[in-house]
């Protein structure tokens, strides 16, 4: 069966599967539209999904605005936008709809006095087109590129959402620590390639804790801003599906705040102050974070070097790894996202020259221990394997060197996950890793 050019009843399965039409909007999704109201300056952002026929609404900022009194609001597929996004499988967007012909005449648009739209896909886990995630404006604008990568990113988190439920409803025991759960998040979480940035060597080592068939707490990213290049290292507490959603949350919401806000302290404060109203339900954890932002050379630092501002929230503080082989502390400090209205973040600024190495790490390096031993790797371990690389090693070498070392002193064995990131000022040195390093008692060789 075939609608728009698209196979509809794969289409449907993914709908089905993850359960996405049997309900109103649901709180998971109208916080995404919450955020994304706020950073786009429009009330007006809605959350889709689509059978064959109909539209669903599955989040907005205020849903007892929309929905109907049975507390929902399904209208004909037709009428609304959302259509145009399931025919093309692409972001879709107008300045002035009265100007676009495909949208002026749509009921959608109408009702809710739209002047400008801006929409882009919501997929499920096989990468079917299930709905949009779109924002209205009642006046004329054209819509900015960070407006179009705030309303991707928190796409990509729908996204996360939608996989955690099909995870969930396919595994055959609905555990959220099975493998089938971690294999189907995992990529939305953490990368499957280091990201390449000309003029850096970027190298990332993780190690998920146990079996390694959990989803992975520990999170990276590589947000790209003009010439500035943003690294991100964080950790939610837990494992499996609650910390899975925050994760994808999390990383997510410093993404979105990293395109619109220019210093890394301000971008960590307001994600905080996203996570909080995620977590005002109660906590179901923490979230702690270093976004450093590298600047392109000439920029405040040497004529060789980059200028580094980083801020830390209640995350291990980070390295400088010299080209002489001295290695220097980072301050750290900050207080955990999620828990206070004003959350503390630490703000520090530094050159890294070429050659030198910053190195971030999550605290399941510094807190391996052998079982039942209360000897961590601790700080010293760390600055130990740092001193102990190789002189000539990029950047990935260094993270699994590290890696490695605390699995060494733990015995093969990690109570917590494991991530190093690594940057370099300089060209890419060595292939760039593949994905986490998961599986139980291997480690890339040093």
């Amino acid at each position: 069966m075939q609608r728009f050019g698209i196979d509809t009843q794969s289409r449907l399965d993914a709908v089905r599967t993850a359960g996405l039409l049997e309900s109103g909007p649901e709180e998971a999704f109208n916080r995404i539209t919450r955020l994304a109201a706020q950073l786009l300056g429009t009330p007006m952002v809605a959350l889709t999904v689509a059978d064959d026929v109909r539209t669903v609404l599955k989040g907005t900022p205020a849903p007892d605005a929309v929905c109907d009194p049975d507390g929902t609001y399904v209208r004909p597929l037709d009428e609304a936008a959302c259509h145009l996004i399931i025919d093309t499988g692409a972001e879709v967007s107008a300045a002035d709809v009265r100007l676009d012909p495909r949208l002026r005449d749509l009921p959608q648009m109408i009702a809710f006095g739209a002047r400008a739209w801006l929409g882009t896909p919501v997929r499920g886990p096989s990468g079917q087109v299930v709905g949009n995630l779109c924002a209205m404006d009642p006046d004329v604008r054209e819509w900015t590129d960070a407006d179009r990568e705030s309303l991707r990113t928190l796409a990509l988190a729908a996204d996360s959402e939608i996989a955690l439920r099909t995870a969930l409803h396919t595994s055959e025991t609905l555990a959220a620590e099975s493998a089938a759960l971690a294999a189907v998040l995992e990529e939305s979480l953490i990368p499957a390639r280091t990201p390449r940035v000309p003029g850096l060597d970027i190298g990332v080592a993780f190690r998920a804790a146990g079996t390694g068939t959990e989803v992975l707490g520990d999170f990276y990213d590589v947000v790209r801003r003009g010439g500035i290049t943003g690294l991100l290292i964080g950790d939610v507490s837990g494992h499996g599906a609650t910390a899975a959603r925050a994760t994808a949350m999390a990383r997510s919401a410093i993404r979105t705040a990293a395109h619109l806000l220019d210093r890394p302290d301000d971008v960590l404060r307001a994600v905080g102050t996203v996570l909080r109203d995620w977590f005002r339900d109660g906590p179901t954890g923490f979230v702690t974070a270093v976004y450093a932002e590298l600047h392109p050379e000439g920029t405040g630092g040497t004529a060789t070097g980059r200028r580094v501002v980083l801020a830390g929230a209640g995350h291990p503080h980070g390295y400088v790894l010299r080209r002489d082989g001295t290695v220097e502390d980072l301050e750290g400090g900050g207080t955990v996202l999620g828990l206070l209205t004003d959350t503390p973040v630490s703000r520090q600024e530094f050159t890294l020259d070429r050659g030198d190495a910053l190195v971030l790490h999550t605290d399941g390096v510094t807190e391996a221990r052998e079982h039942r031993s209360p000897v961590q790797f601790d700080e010293h371990g760390v600055r130990a394997a740092l001193t102990a690389a190789p002189p000539d090693a990029g950047a990935d070498r260094i993270a699994r060197h590290v890696v490695a070392a605390a699995l060494e002193h733990s015995r093969g064995r990690m109570d917590d996950d494991a991530g190093v990131v690594v940057v370099r000022p300089g060209a890419q040195t060595e292939p760039c890793s593949t994905g986490p390093m998961k599986e139980p008692g291997r480690v890339a060789p040093s």
